[in-house]
């Protein structure tokens, strides 16, 4: 076999190994995406349960670079603390040995059982829940089959005598080894991958037992190099938990390569097979340096943030324009800065809208992608007016200012609940009709279109009541909500005839035009709730639509 000719094939498997983690990723993601992140947000309050978070993620991920973008939509939002996210990323490392602790055991019964299961299920599972997991079981499937082609491609390079020689002198400086199976790490985007090759020639005896070990710290090193290069060029922030990470491993290096020799005569008490050693040593490196800087983390936290200062990101829509802390020592001035930046929220709800509107129509997923991301800038801003409105001085507010503070926080409250109807709800339909290749017919579409169009006139018809006080205009919307009322009432009815009908198809197509005109039945709601105190001030709105109780 031609040395191209390997070369090829070595290219092609660690495509499949990083497909194969990338289809695991996003399987796991989209069947648990929500209690993920609802887990990393309880998990960021303390260091140690970061770090168990972080092993369980990435052992469900197999991918520490997936944890690590979950936590930076945490962190891009200011509500994470440095050091609990760099616990985490120690947990992380400890979860991607898993997989190479998994590869260093015979495999070869496994992967196709779960490709034949995963195909299996995926092709008649009926919930997106199942075949999110199936999907799941394929993406574990390829990449234990790349894992084992990898094995197999590298036997004949083992015994190459050119090749052992070659390697022989190359591993005689411990240094060069690491920073050579570093190189080796940050191309192939994958210490699996790398770690297996080293397996695969400690396992040969291609490589003495400690040029194993020095290949380990070089391939450590050599993966937390990626996740720093990707968060470049971007706030400093983003640069702190990956360049915290690289940190704590150079350290690592640094104290592990002088002992090389004593822990591998250690680590051959437990097991002295090469390979399985190799694989051990990467458990005992990352376990290592998670308890050796666990402790050390608030210190390591402090220095990078003075070292990384914050600074707002041009062109970022989640940086607050107006909130002027200078302003808080006048709280007027600071109140009317809080309502110009709830009327930037005003803004993104009116975007979300017209971006949810064609999701039904157009087969594009990337349209619903960031409509989805646009939620994380509506969330990121009701956080920051929060806390601004928080820190204003309420004892020094006059009576007619404490009201503008509640309609302040009314109007930033219902426009926030609008974004996660419209991300969490209509953007799942939008997304879930794509995958099943489901299309509305177009008279449907136009009631759509038409009910996202008085949507927005309603929204800006809000703002404008907002801004003026305007009683008239406040009780028109008000009654203009007894229009979504109807129309959901038209929808049920149209659904019930389609379930009389009989034909599946139909009826799941109806019952889609249902949901989606409930949420936007839903959304009309929250724009009225933003001035429902206005109309309470002066007794314009009833506090129940109950008739009087009959004696």
């Amino acid at each position: 076999m031609s040395a191209t000719h390997v070369l090829i094939e070595l290219l092609g498997e660690v495509a499949l190994l990083l497909w194969g983690v990338h289809v695991v990723s996003s399987g796991v993601q989209r069947a648990f995406g929500s209690d993920l992140r609802h887990m990393l947000g309880e998990a960021l309050r303390n260091r140690g349960r970061a770090f168990l978070a972080g092993i369980g993620v990435t052992a469900l991920l197999q991918s520490s670079t997936a944890t690590a973008l979950m936590i930076a939509s945490f962190s891009g939002a200011g509500t994470v603390e440095l050091a609990p996210a760099l616990a985490m990323m120690l947990g992380a490392n400890v979860g991607t040995t898993l997989i190479v602790q998994v590869a260093s055991f015979d495999v070869s019964y496994v992967f196709p059982l779960l490709l034949f299961i995963g195909v299996a299920v995926y092709r008649r599972g009926r919930s997106s829940l199942v075949r999110d997991l199936a999907q799941t079981a394929i993406g574990l499937g390829l990449m234990l089959l790349a894992l084992h082609l990898l094995v197999e491609t590298m036997r004949p390079i083992e015994a190459s005598g050119t090749l052992r020689m070659l390697l022989g002198a190359l591993t005689e400086e411990p240094l060069i080894t690491v920073l050579l199976a570093a190189a080796l790490s940050w191309a192939a985007h994958s210490s699996v991958a790398a770690m297996l090759f080293v397996m695969s020639l400690a396992g040969a005896g291609v490589i003495s037992t400690e040029a194993a070990l020095a290949m380990v710290l070089g391939c450590n090193l050599g993966s937390a190099l990626n996740p720093l290069i990707d968060a470049m060029g971007g706030a400093p922030a983003k640069l702190r938990a990956p360049l915290g990470n690289l940190a704590n491993r150079l350290v690592g290096c640094a104290l592990a390569l002088p002992f090389l020799g004593p822990i591998a005569q250690g680590l051959s008490v437990v097991d002295a097979d090469p390979a399985r050693l190799a694989a051990l040593g990467h458990l005992a490196f990352n376990i290592a340096t998670a308890v050796l800087f666990i402790g050390l983390l608030p210190q390591l936290a402090a220095l990078l943030k003075r070292a990384l200062p914050d600074r707002p990101m041009e062109g970022d829509p989640a940086t607050p324009l107006y909130l002027d802390e200078a302003a808080l020592s006048t709280p007027s001035v600071a109140l009317a800065n809080a309502a110009r930046e709830v009327l930037r929220m005003a803004d993104v709800v009116e975007g979300m809208l017209k971006g949810s509107q064609g999701a039904f129509a157009h087969d594009d997923i990337g349209r619903v992608l960031n409509v989805s991301r646009t939620d994380d800038v509506l969330d990121t801003l009701y956080d920051k007016i929060q806390l601004y409105i928080g820190a204003i001085d309420h004892d020094r507010l006059s009576d007619k200012e404490t009201q503008r503070v509640f309609a302040t926080l009314a109007l930033a409250i219902n426009l926030e609940h609008i974004g996660d109807i419209v991300d969490k709800n209509l953007m799942e339909m939008a997304a879930q009709r794509i995958r099943d290749k489901r299309l509305l017919p177009p008279a449907a579409i136009q009631r759509i279109d038409a009910m996202h169009a008085r949507l927005c006139e309603h929204l800006r018809l809000a703002v404008a009541v907002f801004m003026s006080g305007d009683h008239q205009a406040a009780r028109r919307l008000v009654a203009e909500k007894e229009q979504f009322r109807e129309l959901e009432r038209e929808a049920t009815e149209r659904h019930f005839a389609e379930m009389r009908s009989g034909r599946s198809d139909q009826i799941e197509t109806s019952a889609l035009q249902l949901d989606i005109t409930r949420d936007l039945k839903r959304i009309e709601a929250h724009i009225a709730a933003t001035v429902h105190g206005l109309l309470e001030s002066d007794g314009q709105l009833r506090a129940s639509r109950l008739a009087p109780g009959q004696p």
